[in-house]
Formats: structure tokens, C-alpha cells, sequence
């Protein structure tokens, strides 16, 4: 039986959170790790519009977590990519389901900010593009709304699949650089 967790074309957050829950608990059980998980849910208009406003939100803490948090939080992130193909949303409701570990997510949010904005005035001060590393389209998008009202830049993102990245350019160069 296929999970409802769109009702009306809005994300039943609600139903998400228990979805996901059931899900995280699972692997977790399955997997023998000593983490526990905490799935709260958003509501996005009391929480302010921002780029990584979650309505659903799992948090994980214990003993394990350095599993989910080593080379880049590569299974935190690996681990979210299997929890929303297993609740099979549309791609426009994965964006308000995150998973974090002992707030890896802010400060990498953080970081990523403050990486656009010094890219940003690097690239006002030498009139030169600059390329970020490749990132997820999250991050990518992060980096984009970081910078959208920036006077004197602007950003595209160029590349495909794990090698697409965001590039700052001067707001005066062509779009055909």
C-alpha cells in the first residue's frame, strides 16, 4: 500500500515525519548502530523563509555518529538520498526533508555561505569568474540565494551530474563566457 504523504498538493508533514521516523529507526535497528533519531516537523512560514528551511527534519545523536559525519558527512548525506526514494516524493517535496547529526548541517551551511560571499568579493575585486568545487544541487543552491542580490555578481551553475558546480562571474560579463 503506497504511503500518502502529499494530501491536496501540500506535504502532509505529519505523515512525512512518521514515514521517515519508521524508516530512520529501521535502518537503525538493521544496521546495529548506536544512534538515535529525533524527526520534528516545520511549519516554514513560522520558521521564516530561507533556503534550508525543512519542514521535516530528522536529527541524529549517539554514540555512532561519527559514521554518519566522516569524509564530508558522506553517509549522513548518502542516508538521506535512501530515506527519500524510500518515501517516493516528487522531486519538488524532497527539498523540505533534511537530515542532520549534531548540527553538521548549519555549520556546513555556514561555511558555505562564507565561501560564496569571499568568492563573491574576490570576483568584484579582479573582474575574473571563479568556480566553486563541484557540489549538490543543494549546496548549489544555497551558494545561489546566498549571492542572488549581491550587487556586481552573479551566478550560474555549469557542469553535469557530480561535477556540476557554481560559478561566480562579474555581473557585467556575458552570459557566453
Amino acid at each position: 500500500m503506497p504511503l500518502i504523504l502529499v494530501k491536496d498538493g501540500q506535504l502532509d508533514r505529519s505523515a512525512t515525519a512518521e514515514a521517515l521516523r519508521s524508516f530512520l529507526e529501521g535502518f537503525l535497528r538493521a544496521a546495529r548502530w548506536d544512534l538515535k533519531v529525533a524527526v520534528k516537523t516545520v511549519d516554514p512560514a513560522a520558521a521564516g523563509e530561507s533556503a534550508e528551511t525543512a519542514e521535516v527534519l530528522a536529527d541524529f545523536d549517539g554514540a555512532d555518529k561519527e559514521l554518519l559525519l566522516e569524509r564530508g558527512a558522506e553517509v549522513l548525506k548518502a542516508l538521506e538520498h535512501l530515506s527519500l526514494k524510500a518515501l517516493r516524493l516528487d522531486t519538488i517535496f524532497q527539498e523540505r526533508i533534511h537530515l542532520d547529526c549534531c548540527g553538521y548541517r548549519a555549520l556546513r551551511l555556514e561555511e558555505l555561505r562564507m565561501t560564496a560571499r569571499v568568492a563573491a568579493e574576490r570576483v568584484k575585486t579582479s573582474k575574473q569568474p571563479f568556480r566553486l568545487n563541484p557540489m549538490s544541487p543543494r549546496e548549489r543552491r544555497v551558494v545561489h540565494l546566498a549571492l542572488k542580490d549581491m550587487p556586481g555578481i552573479r551566478t550560474e551553475s555549469e557542469g553535469a551530474g557530480e561535477e556540476r558546480q557554481v560559478v561566480i562571474l562579474p555581473a557585467e560579463a556575458s552570459a557566453a563566457h
